[in-house]
Formats: structure tokens, sequence, C-alpha cells
């Protein structure tokens, strides 16, 4: 009896090592349909990890674009056209241009990643709605303005349910999955998405800080 104890312990010592372990950083060993912390729900922004709906290292993924998004749209909600269209010098791009622009960017992800198309195997749909916002410049300066804030939230919108509809077809073995020739290196589709959100911080810097020399602030 006193063996068999002795076994039983080590077994269940074993087996607690075993989830501790899992739950500090392996979690992609388990399989797809196992989740080993609870879900959240997309409005409870501030908690990051698994979601409904989404294997769980996409819906960590989703977290971080969700917050994100939350922190990009906060400043500018409200925003006039004339704040919106606001050019501070030469060089620079409106807000408005900005927040096209990362719809754009989410949109270029979304037909690389989801429908394994490279930048010259875009449809002339997608280049005629895409492609100034993409490149911004001088072009965009031109022709992206007179928009109402709306016009640019149902943008961002669109492109985003886009990107959470084709996430939830997806596991986690698709996100893991390297792309050997990207310009940047071997690069998984996790490392594309999460520059996505990335993405998104840097440009809210720029926001941020035009929205402190607008006019109408002064």
């Amino acid at each position: 009896m006193k063996t068999t104890g002795n076994s039983l312990d080590r077994r269940n010592f074993l087996k607690r090592t075993t989830l501790a372990t899992l739950g500090t950083g392996s979690l992609l060993v388990l399989p797809q349909t196992t989740n080993a912390f609870p879900t959240t729900n997309e409005n409870e922004i501030n908690i990051f990890g698994p979601k409904e709906g989404f294997t769980p290292q996409i819906g960590t993924l989703i977290s971080m674009l969700n917050w994100m998004r939350s922190v990009i749209l906060n400043p500018v909600r409200g925003m006039s056209i004339q704040d919106l269209d606001y050019i501070h010098d030469k060089d620079a791009n409106s807000i408005g241009a900005m927040l096209l622009h990362l719809a754009a960017t989410e949109r270029f992800y979304q037909i690389h990643t989801f429908e394994g198309k490279n930048w010259g195997d875009w449809s002339e749909t997608d280049r005629s709605s895409w492609n100034v916002a993409s490149r911004l410049g001088e072009r965009a300066r031109k022709t992206i303005k007179g928009n109402s804030l709306d016009f640019y939230l149902s943008k961002l919108n669109d492109v985003r349910q886009h990107t959470l509809e084709e996430l939830a077809k997806r596991d986690d073995n698709w996100l893991m999955a390297v792309d050997k020739n990207w310009s940047w290196g071997p690069t998984n589709n996790y490392c594309k998405w999460f520059h996505v959100c990335e993405h998104e911080s840097n440009h809210n810097g720029q926001i941020k800080w035009l929205i402190s020399r607008l006019p109408s602030a002064k």
C-alpha cells in the first residue's frame, strides 16, 4: 500500500507540474479545441487572452487588435471634417488620410494572408479602393478630404469585420505558419498580424501629435 501511495503521489505531482508548465507558455502543444484559460467576449477590451469563437492564440491576437483600435478611435470621436482634413505642413498627412491608411493596411494583410496574394496580384477593385490610402503622400493630400468621421469609421469597421470573420475560420497552426520568403525574413502569420496592431500604434502617435496642433485646439 505504501508503494502504491508513493506511485500515485508521483503521478499527481507530474500531472500538476505538466499543467503548470502548459499554463506558462506551452499553449501551442494543446489540441486546438482545448483552452487553458477562460475565454472572454470582444467587449471586455482590457482583458487580453482567448476570445469566444476563436482558437486561443488567434483570440489573444484579436485582444491586441481590438485594444489598439480603441486607442486610435477615442481621440478622434466627434472630430469635424475640417479637423480631419487639416494638413499641418507640405509633407504631413491629414488625420482622415491616416485613418483610411489604417484600413488600407489591414486590407493589404487580408489579401496577403487570407487570399495568398501579393501586391502585384491585387484586383482592380482593391487597387482603386486602397492604393492612394495605402501609399499616402501627395495624392492622398489632394484626394482624401471632405469626408465625415462616419465615413472613416465605416471603412475601418467594414475591414475589421472581414478580418474577424476570416480569423474565425482559421486555427493556431495557421497563425504560426512561417513565410520564408517575406521581405524582412522568415515571418509567421502571427507576426504579420501583430504588425497590423503595431502599425496602428505608430500612427496613433502621429494622430495625437496632429490633434494637439489643430487650429481648433487653440
